[in-house]
């Protein structure tokens, strides 16, 4: 789910941008209209493989995975490798030839990407990020073979057939992910028809759909050596031009695979006051691919812990979640507590573990669960040197 980033990504995109128009960066700054790019205004029919690749007329995109793994040794591993593309300005303002003298490093994308690897044996979380202009070739997305990067982290088509194939690369200190994902199921287009309506506020939706299963093969190398995994992932993309309602503080999203073939998503967005904004959703996938659309009233959430960072900065730590109108009521636990990000903007973003009851009988499962804005909503209004605190 993350419009997510959008405002707290233009302020970093300055120190990254210097290539760019400064009108453009100036302008994104100033207009959360985003007047120029594409709005996701109404439902429209995904077509797909071409909806995998980029959509080079909205602002802001991120291709988004999450999963977990098991080694033949018995190792176990949750990860996550999410790719965002951000535009300066709308591709009208972007000149198909350069200007005489123009620095090849001008660019009018700016790309992210984190990557995070939850090493449970270990105890150990381990994130990186990148940040790069799209410019020189260091960075971009492509369709037709499908193709996202940041230098030498990617997500690459690696085989045409009925189902998407694709192969996920990236690599940090200690921790290097090499892996082939294949779908096991069509995309679910989440909110009404796959447009993600975020707010009252006109314009404010999202294109959003995901591959809530995707089966996993390839390898993790750890500290130097090499174990061959197998798991399950999740892969969400979105896209649209405009960033959360101002009212909005932060949101907790949920992504569960369950033991019966079912599948779960749901995002609670939250307002500056802590309280759940009416426009959080969600989607219900049965094992046979019957999906059923959440609303925010259909789902009670009921934080069962806390765990504080050792900076002060509190999140939920455990939840019971259920859907008295699916019969379910599940328990979530994080695998590791401390699965936190401290970037900018900083939030916890880890592996679960789930267990439960449908309809009465024992059903368990695994997913991951995002927690955006707790470390922003403890800062100083206005404020952007506190660590974790991003310009409101």
């Amino acid at each position: 789910m993350k419009v997510r980033w959008a405002v707290a990504l233009l302020g970093m995109l300055l120190g990254v941008a210097r290539a760019a128009p400064p009108a453009a960066v100036g302008g994104a700054l100033a207009e959360p209209a985003a007047a120029g790019f594409a709005q996701a205004l109404t439902p429209r029919p995904f077509a797909f493989p071409q909806d995998h690749g980029p959509h080079e007329a909205y602002r802001q995109e991120w291709w988004y995975f999450t999963g977990q793994l098991a080694g033949a040794g018995g190792e176990h591993f949750g990860f996550e490798l999410t790719f965002f593309r951000f535009a300066l300005a709308p591709p009208a303002q972007q000149s198909a030839v350069p200007a005489a003298g123009a620095s090849a490093w001008r660019s009018r994308e700016i790309y992210m990407a984190h990557f995070a690897v939850t090493d449970i044996a270990a105890q150990r979380f381990a994130y990186a990020q990148k940040l790069q202009r799209a410019a020189l070739g260091l960075a971009g997305a492509q369709g037709a073979p499908l193709r996202v990067w940041i230098d030498d982290w990617s997500l690459a088509e690696s085989g045409a057939g009925a189902a998407p194939r694709w192969q996920l690369h990236a690599a940090q200190e200690g921790y290097e992910l090499q892996l082939v994902l294949e779908a096991e199921g069509a995309p679910v287009p989440n909110g009404t028809a796959g447009l993600s309506v975020k707010s009252a506020a006109s314009g404010s939706a999202s294109y959003y759909y995901s591959l809530p299963r995707l089966a996993v093969q390839g390898t993790l190398e750890r500290g130097g050596a090499r174990i061959a995994v197998t798991g399950e992932a999740w892969f969400d993309h979105e896209w649209g031009s405009a960033p959360l309602d101002t009212s909005q503080a932060g949101w907790d999203w949920f992504a569960l695979q369950l033991a019966d073939g079912s599948t779960f998503m749901f995002y609670a967005l939250r307002d500056r006051h802590g309280q759940r904004d009416a426009h959080s959703a969600g989607t219900f996938v049965d094992a046979h691919g019957a999906m059923r659309a959440l609303s925010s009233a259909e789902v009670l959430l009921t934080p069962a812990g806390s765990w504080v960072s050792a900076d002060g900065v509190r999140y939920p730590s455990g939840w019971r979640i259920q859907v008295p109108a699916l019969e379910l009521d599940l328990n979530a636990q994080p695998v590791l507590k401390d699965q936190e990000l401290r970037l900018s903007p900083r939030y916890w973003e880890g592996a679960v573990a789930v267990q439960g009851r449908r309809a009465g009988r024992a059903l368990g499962g695994r997913g991951y669960v995002e927690l955006v804005g707790y470390a922003q909503e403890r800062c100083p209004r206005g404020a952007t040197g506190v660590a974790g605190c991003v310009a409101r």
